[in-house]
């Protein structure tokens, strides 16, 4: 269906609601007959402008339809020829009935079809709920309209045995009625409506009793790890999925959530296609308040709109390091990764491989692009290359082990002092953060060594952009560099909090200080230069700064 005809379909749906509205308002006064000027009656106005409209769809509906015949029988063109010229004769006759307005609510029956226009529903079960529970709504609110209807007229021919009821009396005693509860507070005077409640109940009851079970099941069987991931606002998220087991996910999570980390509000959202065993979910109940895990396929395009993939910092493709084919598992996690960027081009991708030859098939991705974060890791090369470097330098492997290994080190007066010294170079991890402006003009010697001596960090590369800022990169003891303004730096240090000192330190505040705890952030120019930076005014203010910092000192020594 074309989207203007989709349009068409969902206004005609929310007019009938209006007029079904218009019905509900007239149907609790008393009556259903009163002789009121058609120029007095608001209400059969608005009911009239709807119908207008509803009365132009229908020769639309019918010149465009091709079995013209069948269109004549269809239900909702009952329900036109019964509520539209009513509507028309009441203006002639100056008077309002109800009729048979109460046929606008086999409207809701189409609301699953306006939902699925809406792309609000999209899976078979909750499409057949909806159906299940429209159909019932519907057939409820007409057979309330119906009791009101004769109820309130009486038995034809005489119409004195009428029984003033309001509308929403009839919808409860139809439920209560319905329920083979019958508490016998409301009921049917005349003939014609005890002869409609007694048909009525007769197919009723047996529809409904065989939905019942059926809804059951459906309300029953709902994934507990369904749903939908619901972003808070200014809360950063990454996707995690592939291998997914208690092991993997625990030495994920006791990485990334490491105390030593800086505190940063990023949840991780875990996407699998099986529901985690009682081990595995209570970890994830230790976790609750920063881990979410979903059921699902990252191949399905729904389950990463579920996730919110698109709108993720980055998603984690892990990989069983225990497979039997190492190929076959490369395989898996490369389509994961095409379903992933077929869906979200932009998205950073970070991906464990097996096999070290599996590489190239990345780059056959149009849209995998290394320059914007994507990224793989091959487990195979990172063992062969740990081994090939030991052997040129005997220990490097257990130093990159423990740089990329998080642990807490805390000294303990029973412990040795060389066992001390290597459980606290075994707790530093790798660290970047941004120099501060004191560094500016600085070489990565002199930087590297006010760093080690006044910082207590250990500096060992920095980010060295091109001219135009176009690109970067990683540059390890460079020799004839100097410190340029945001510049990243990479060290290594015990947490994230010690390596915050290198974008506190000032020259102004913090050239006296001897304890590297003591320095935090300054009241002088820091907070002002930060802003500063960021909009880019902060190369025309530096020889200002530059001159305030010379006056600080001048006034410290003094």
């Amino acid at each position: 269906m074309k989207p203007w005809a989709q349009a068409a379909v969902v206004l005609v749906f929310f007019l009938s609601i209006a007029s079904l509205v218009i019905y509900f308002i007239d149907a609790s006064k008393d009556g259903v007959e009163h002789c009121q000027p058609w120029s007095s009656n608001t209400t059969q106005q608005i009911d009239l402008a709807f119908n207008i409209f509803f009365m132009v769809y229908f020769f639309i509906r019918f010149i465009a339809a091709s079995d013209k015949f069948w269109f004549m029988l269809e239900m909702y063109s009952f329900v036109d020829y019964f509520t539209i010229p009513p509507s028309f004769v009441s203006i002639y006759l100056n008077r309002t009935w109800i009729g048979l307005r109460f046929l606008r609510a086999l409207r809701l029956m189409s609301v699953p079809d306006i939902l699925q226009y809406l792309n609000v529903l999209k899976t078979s079960s909750s499409i057949r709920l909806s159906q299940l529970c429209s159909i019932f709504i519907a057939v409820w609110l007409t057979g309330a309209g119906i009791i009101h209807l004769l109820e309130n007229s009486g038995d034809p021919f005489s119409f004195d045995n009428a029984q003033p009821l309001s509308y929403w009396t009839c919808v409860y005693f139809l439920i209560v009625t319905m329920s083979t509860v019958g508490y016998g507070d409301v009921y049917c005077k005349t003939v014609v409506g005890r002869t409609f409640l007694v048909f009525f109940l007769l197919v009723g009851l047996a529809v409904f009793a065989s939905w019942i079970p059926e809804i059951t099941e459906i309300v029953g069987n709902r994934p507990k790890y369904g749903g939908e991931y619901k972003r808070s606002h200014g809360r950063r998220h990454i996707v995690v999925c592939g291998h997914i087991t208690y092991e993997s996910v625990s030495h994920f999570l006791k990485d990334f959530l490491h105390e030593d980390r800086e505190d940063v509000d990023v949840e991780v959202v875990f996407l699998h296609r099986k529901e985690p065993d009682l081990e595995l979910e209570g970890l994830l109940k230790r976790h609750s308040t920063t881990v979410s895990f979903y059921q699902g396929s990252i191949m399905s395009a729904v389950d990463l709109m579920r996730v919110k993939v698109h709108e993720a910092d980055a998603c984690l493709v892990l990989a069983n390091k225990y497979c039997q084919d190492p190929d076959a598992e490369d395989a898996a996690n490369i389509m994961r990764v095409i379903s992933i960027k077929n869906y979200s081009d932009d998205i950073r991708v970070i991906i464990q491989l097996m096999q070290y030859h599996n590489k190239a098939y990345l780059l056959n991705i149009p849209s995998w692009d290394w320059k914007r974060g994507d990224d793989v890791i091959c487990l195979a090369e990172l063992k062969l290359g740990f081994i090939a470097q030991s052997c040129l330098a005997p220990g490097f492997s257990t130093m990159m082990a423990n740089l990329f290994a998080m642990r807490s080190y805390k000294t303990c007066s029973d412990t040795p002092k060389w066992q001390n010294d290597y459980q606290q170079g075994s707790g530093m991890e790798m660290y970047t953060e941004t120099l501060s402006p004191a560094f500016v003009k600085l070489t990565f010697d002199e930087t590297s060594a006010l760093c080690f001596a006044k910082l207590k960090l250990l500096l060992l590369a920095i980010e060295v952009k091109n001219e135009d800022n176009t690109d970067s990169k990683i540059a390890i003891n460079p020799k004839a560099v100097k410190i340029q303004h945001n510049t990243q730096g990479f060290f290594i240090a015990q947490s994230a909090d010690e390596v915050k000192r290198a974008w506190y330190y000032c020259r102004a505040c913090h050239e006296d200080i001897k304890d590297e705890t003591l320095i935090k952030k300054c009241k002088c120019k820091n907070y002002i230069g930060n802003l500063l930076q960021a909009s880019g005014l902060m190369k025309n203010l530096m020889p200002v700064l530059d001159g305030t910092e010379s006056e600080g000192r001048q006034t410290c020594c003094r």
